[in-house]
């Protein structure tokens, strides 16, 4: 992105003229951004004294330092005979004269023009960092009298570049410094060399930030920072504020093996960017008590010594570079070096690239290569050793399953073939349970993305060719292997649906061969008859465990739970029935066969039955079954079907008779309404049951006193509903059963016959069958307006003009 903006920049007529300028009248130094910030409120912004001095140099009070003559690489202009320039001297001059524990230094620019360096020397100051080069376009006119001028004082010093990622790379902007003054050498007087990245200055560049994003902006400091390590054999430091880093860095640690230069103007140096424990280098003010800008070392003088001879970088004898160097013999892929054996990387490491890659060593791991290609980019991008994956552990390996390879690492491994590419596996859970699966030879085959996190409940996932790995803290690691099952489980919204993260492996050989898997919100089985369904947790899949999941007799689910049916039910269909639900009645199951056959005509829950009550009961009267409902119930047994007894009065009275174990025995039809006023019967094996408005319900057993009511035409008859039930154990244990129209009696001697009507009344004032006529032999009959009914005891008589006359025998 930078070299883009660099481009442009250049495509752009006048406005590298533009920047060139106003970096010369400006002279962007380090601390500036901190200053406007703290003046202005705008790191964009100019103070004030920027405004004046840039409007002196317009009003030709200042010559622009684009103008003066270049003197980094020439001779500078005439000393004096104290060894200093003719040209004005700076000297510390501002008013503040605190100083924090530590050595003291300074830093400078074109600002200071000709510093006066044994002035600074007598204040203290033990160190220096003079700016050499900003952009790919500025030098300081005044480097080498500041360069040289503070180590003729005897101070250590350095070099510095101010950064503008928005006209030049990384790599060029390096090398421009590196051009012009910002070498180093172990001479023990030259500090490592410094970049300055901070606030944009420059408003035409963009934001603070120069319009580059976080990620491009680690790209373009690495991109610097590998180039001056390339070009010296040392990493530069890196001047910034904790406040900047943040904002354009997204505070990466990316650079925590880099020396800090901490900007940070107050009693002390507050929080650091990411990555560092402490500073090395506190710039504490830029208003004195040194010249320009006030800086503090953090350690001893014997500290500075360690800190400005040491290079990062091993020795050719050192462990490091010989392994580095046997490593490379190994490997002739490698190629010729490109750098030297470069350290100070993480705990200790070391590294050297090589034209087709690199090796890098560490006290824990030893030397790797790392080659070029797939699983080296993969490296890259998670952050070379300073990532997840720490150092290499091996050699990159091929000739794996499909021709793949992989290479490991301390936090763990990356896999590549043609199919997937290279995919990171870091160590952790999902790796254990990818290790279990037999890595890429198993089932699971190779990664086709990365480890995911962040999911559900802080959950993780890595994908595969053959499925995924799932972990939870709650679950651990589980496979979701790519079949039906996992098919289900995506549809079910994989770990954010009902059935949450997997609890254990898919387990397959159960009942026909069918597979199922737990989940935290339940399972999912597979048969091939029915495929995979979801068995969610709850009420309906607690009632499906105690019929025996799948090796009890509903089987394998052929559906997923339903909800949203009458009152808020839920059913689930499974092989062997269903299993139906309500608030009002809880789970309970629907077994397939003529139970389930009747209550689907009647409309399931939706019909008059509504939801089952409770589990369907077989063992009872001759091995026959039943089953309640909401509404009623439904009776089987072999002689008869199933059979539906709806809640009510004639339901009422079958159960006063005791239902299938009463005389009646089992329901032989269902019930049957709208007969005689607006009647309902049901019949039986034993007899039938009869209702009416006026009567109630009323049972009808099957006997002489029954077959005698059905001779009458059953209600349709003069007699009607029965009013009471059969009475038996009267007179010469006789029978009766009494009707709207009148009564039947029986005896064994004299069967049963009806009374009716006016023939009736008298013989109740006989005193019915304990009368003086007894029980009638036979049924009234009728002719030419004579009606005669015979009893045991004599007849009775009837016309309509003389009424009703007994005659005894």
């Amino acid at each position: 992105m930078a070299e883009q903006l660099s481009e442009t920049a250049a495509d752009a007529p006048g406005l590298e003229a533009d920047i060139k300028d106003e970096a010369g009248l400006l002279g962007a130094r380090m601390g500036q951004g901190m200053e406007r910030l703290l003046a202005t409120g705008d790191p964009q912004v100019p103070t004030p004294e920027e405004k004046q001095q840039k409007l002196d140099a317009e009003a030709g009070q200042l010559e622009t330092p684009l103008d003066t003559p270049d003197t980094t690489a020439d001779e500078a202009p005439a000393a004096t005979s104290a060894g200093f320039l003719a040209t004005p001297a700076f000297a510390a001059t501002a008013a503040n004269t605190w100083m924090p524990a530590g050595i003291q230094g300074l830093d400078v620019s074109s600002h200071q023009e000709n510093v006066d360096w044994a002035a600074a020397w007598r204040q203290g100051a033990r160190f220096a960092y003079t700016k050499a080069t900003e952009g790919t376009y500025y030098k300081n006119p005044y480097y080498k009298q500041q360069y040289n001028g503070s180590a003729n004082t005897g101070m250590v010093r350095g070099a510095y570049h101010f950064a503008i990622p928005a006209v030049g790379s990384g790599a060029q902007e390096a090398n421009y410094f590196v051009d012009n003054g910002g070498g180093w050498s172990a001479d023990g007087r030259t500090l490592p060399p410094l970049l300055d990245i901070e606030y944009n200055p420059y408003p035409q560049l963009g934001n603070t930030c120069y319009n580059l994003s976080a990620t491009q902006m680690i790209t373009w400091i690495r991109d610097f920072s590998n180039t001056v390590q390339a070009r010296t054999g040392r990493v530069p430091m890196i001047y910034t504020t904790t406040d900047w880093w943040r904002t354009c860095t997204g505070n990466t640690n990316a650079f925590s093996n880099h020396p800090l230069h901490l900007a940070s103007y107050g009693q002390a140096a507050g929080a650091l960017p990411n990555g560092w424990a402490a500073y090395n280098v506190w710039q504490y003010s830029s208003t004195g008590p040194f010249v320009g800008d006030s800086n503090v070392f953090k350690g001893s003088t014997a500290d500075l010594d360690r800190f400005v001879r040491s290079s990062s970088s091993a020795g050719s004898s050192s462990p490091a570079a010989t392994a580095i160097s046997r490593v490379a013999a190994a490997n002739p892929v490698l190629g010729k070096s490109t750098s030297s054996v470069n350290c100070g990387l993480k705990d200790g490491g070391c590294y050297q690239n090589f034209e087709g890659g690199a090796v890098l060593w560490s006290a824990a791991t030893g030397a790797y290569p790392s080659r070029n290609g797939s699983i080296r980019q993969a490296y890259q991008a998670s952050g070379f050793e300073n990532g997840v994956l720490g150092y290499p552990r091996s050699a990159e390996v091929c000739g794996i399953k499909n021709n793949g390879c992989y290479q490991d690492f301390q936090g763990g491994s990356i896999l590549w073939s043609s199919a997937t590419g290279a995919r990171v596996s870091p160590n952790g859970a999902i790796r254990t349970a990818y290790q279990k699966q037999g890595f890429e030879s198993g089932s699971l085959g190779y990664p086709t993305s990365g480890q995911v996190c962040g999911i559900k409940d802080n959950g993780c996932y890595q994908n595969f060719q053959g499925g995924a790995i799932l972990w939870s803290a709650a679950t651990g690691a589980q496979v979701s292997a790519n079949r039906s099952i996992r098919t289900a489980y995506q549809a079910a919204g994989f770990e954010n649906g009902v059935l949450g993260y997997p609890r254990g492996p898919e387990v397959c050989g159960i009942k026909n061969n069918g597979c199922y898997q737990d989940f935290q919100g339940g399972a999912i089985l597979w048969s091939s008859a029915t495929g995979a369904q979801v068995s969610p947790n709850g009420a309906i899949r607690t009632a499906y465990q105690k019929q025996g999941f799948e090796s009890g007799s509903l089987g394998y689910p052929t559906s997923g739970q339903v909800c949203g049916i009458k009152d808020n039910g839920c059913y689930q269909n499974y092989q062997g029935g269903a299993i139906l639900w309500s608030p009002a009645t809880g789970a309970q199951p629907s077994p397939s066969g003529a139970i389930r056959t009747a209550y689907q005509k009647h409309g399931f829950e939706n019909g008059g039955l509504g939801y089952p009550t409770g589990a369907e009961v077989c063992g009872i009267k001759n091995n026959g079954c039943y089953q309640d409902f909401q509404g009623g119930a439904i009776l089987w047994s072999s002689a008869t079907g199933a059979q539906v007894s709806p809640n009510g009065p004639v339901r009422t009275a079958y159960q006063k008779q005791g239902f299938e174990s009463g005389t009646l025995g089992y329901p032989t039809g269902g019930q049957v309404c709208g007969i005689r006023d607006n009647g309902c019967y049901q019949n039986y094996q034993g007899g039938a049951i009869l209702w009416s408005p006026a009567t109630g319900a009323q049972p009808s057993p099957n006997g002489a006193i029954r077959t005698a009511y059905q001779k009458q035409g059953f209600e349709n008859g003069g007699l009607g509903y029965p009013t009471s039930g059969e009475v038996c154990g009267i007179k010469d244990n006789g029978c009766y059963q009494n009707y709207q129209g009148g009564a039947i009696t029986w005896t064994k001697s004299v069967g049963a016959h009806p009374t009716a009507g006016e023939i009736r009344r008298k013989w109740q004032s006989t005193g019915f069958e304990k009368g003086v006529l007894g029980y009638p032999t036979a049924d009234e009959s009728c002719k030419a307006g004579k009606c005669t009914q015979p009893f045991q005891g004599g007849r009775i008589d009837w016309t309509k003009a003389g009424g009703a006359v007994v005659t005894r025998k």
